[in-house]
């Protein structure tokens, strides 16, 4: 059995510049951190997960926690949560030795943890999720549902939450307000550490200030967090220090002011990334895609484009600005209700993705997990989706066809796999990625569409996915490229538009488009840059 309750007390202390210095009696005394982890090992059959893992986090202090998919960091995070307990090292909870036997016990010594899959049971409310295994209890050991609603409010009003109705079902909840109820639900349980898995990931741009006010309002509170997140712009506007895990061991911890974006991906993929977006250039053809006053209302409000053979056009605006309604308009999932829509130069209607890939179009979905990707099937199953009918022997799928299809696939895209019969739901996040890239790329597409083709991945692959568009579009394959993330947008664009409330309201050649200009228009329109129509620019190095 564990010893929540009462920690197993060990002398395990860390150095005392491992933690703070109060004073006591007028003598510096030495404070151990909240959590310190001590040569932390752990092992799988035929993986090695964890390999020696050291590092502490401070009371009132953002730890950032960064590293490649595969390099630990779900592990270490479930040793710290109890879920796994490690084969060897120590774990500190205040300087006294903790071994955990389930997330229980990590929660009642003051550990909570957030995963990017929110824990929370949709028909409840609110106050229910909240107070859910502890709630308040009437004088009958019954629960007060009057002190539990009450209780909700107050916890929520503490964290400056005042819009959320605690009656509410969760399941009635937007993304954003849901993570609010998980933090609340960890602060009912007096949680001294919380770990936040990838937080920002599926929120919108109002959603993340409101979470990063909440971060740090509960620093100032002396909760230590750990913050997990691919998006190296948060480490360095919410961090206090950051340790960088690889290959399941632990590279450095350093404070964020010691270090710098460079410095951080070099540490992370154990190799310098001197071009995050190696945009190649190429020889622009003619048009593959032109959209003509295209409208299907509310969200595509006579929307006109054009993108070339050989082009990568980025495709900006805020969340709800109508981007992924616009591809899907295109590739058929929500047909368009009027303009035109021409395929190398012809109309033609398009009212099913049945139709659209026939045309030549792919369409890499902004979520992968579902829309992309059929997850209990294995790798070759994927990738072969999109070309069954070139694979039939009589009533049956040539399975030697099919796995040399997957083989190649691997090959093409580097896609780090125990093989093609492994199930993709294992792969990592950069490498689901690139099957589903893999599965339309076998329909020899002349068109694709790939919308957030980098979210919820690390900063190698991001890298490896960039370079593969670059390559695909010299071989003269037009992209239209759809990105929440500028950088992005600036660094692989040969051209670039930003939409608004369904519409286009500016473009932007390579060489003339600017964090600022494009954030401008994507905010309040813009007058600044080519207009919509204009006469399309070539991209450097092409050739008229």
């Amino acid at each position: 059995m564990g010893p929540s309750a009462e920690y197993r007390a060990e002398s395990a202390a860390g150095p005392a510049s491992a933690g703070d210095v109060a004073a006591d009696g007028g003598q510096a005394v030495a404070v151990p951190p909240v959590i310190a982890l001590n040569g932390i090992g752990k092992s799988f059959p035929g993986v090695r997960a964890l390999d020696r893992v050291s590092f502490d986090v401070r009371a009132g202090e953002v730890h950032a926690l960064l590293g490649e998919n595969g390099a630990g960091k779900s592990t270490l995070i479930k040793i710290i949560s109890g879920v796994h307990r490690p084969d060897e090292g120590e774990l500190a909870v205040d300087g006294r030795t903790v071994w955990f036997d389930n997330p229980q016990e990590a929660q009642r010594a003051g550990i909570a943890t957030i995963y990017q899959e929110l824990l929370l049971f949709p028909d409840l409310s609110v106050a229910e999720n909240i107070f859910l295994g502890h709630p308040p209890r009437g004088r009958l050991k019954g629960i007060d549902w009057r002190a539990m609603r009450q209780q909700a409010r107050d916890l929520l009003g503490s964290l400056a939450i005042h819009d959320l109705d605690v009656e509410a079902t969760v399941g009635s909840l937007s993304v954003g307000n849901r993570q609010r109820v998980e933090i609340a639900k960890a602060l009912s349980q007096n949680a001294r550490v919380l770990i936040m898995d990838e937080p920002t990931a599926a929120l919108t741009e109002h959603d993340v200030e409101r979470l990063f006010s909440i971060v740090r309002m509960l620093r100032e509170r002396g909760v230590a967090i750990i913050y997990i997140s691919h998006r190296l712009e948060e480490v360095f506007l919410l961090a206090d220090r950051v340790t960088v895990l690889r290959d399941g061991g632990h590279v450095a911890t350093k404070p964020v002011s010691e270090t710098g974006h460079v410095a951080l991906i070099s540490m992370m993929v154990g190799r310098r990334i001197d071009a995050m977006f190696p945009k190649l250039p190429a020889t622009l053809g003619d048009p593959v895609l032109e959209v003509r006053n295209l409208r299907r209302p509310p969200v595509t409000n006579g929307v006109s484009l054009t993108v070339r053979a050989g082009e990568i056009v980025g495709l900006a605006g805020l969340v709800g600005s109508g981007r992924s309604e616009l591809a899907q308009a295109i590739f058929g999932i929500t047909p368009a209700e009027g303009g035109e829509i021409l395929i190398d130069g012809k109309t033609t209607a398009i009212k099913s993705p049945g139709r659209a890939k026939a045309l030549g179009i792919a369409y890499v979905p902004e979520d992968r997990g579902t829309q992309g990707l059929v997850r209990p099937m294995s790798l070759a199953q994927n990738v072969s989706m999109a070309v069954l009918n070139r694979l039939f022997r009589g009533a049956f799928i040539n399975g030697r066809t099919e796995a040399a299809l997957a083989e190649r696939s691997v090959d093409q895209f580097s896609i780090r796999t125990s093989g093609v019969d492994q199930i993709v739901s294992k792969l990592s996040g950069g490498n689901q990625q690139k099957v589903v890239l893999g599965k339309w790329l076998a329909a020899q597409p002349k068109l694709l569409i790939m919308d957030e083709p980098t979210r919820g991945i690390d900063v190698g692959a991001k890298s490896e996915i960039h370079r593969l568009m670059s390559e695909l579009a010299q071989q003269g394959l037009a992209i239209l490229m759809i990105s929440s993330e500028l950088p992005e947008v600036l660094g692989m664009s040969d051209r670039i538009l930003v939409m608004r409330e369904g519409r286009i309201v500016a473009g932007f050649a390579r060489d003339a488009a600017s964090q600022e200009a494009i954030a401008a228009a994507m905010m309040a329109g813009s007058s600044k840059g080519e207009p919509a129509d204009a006469p399309l620019p070539m991209a450097v190095g092409a050739t008229p």
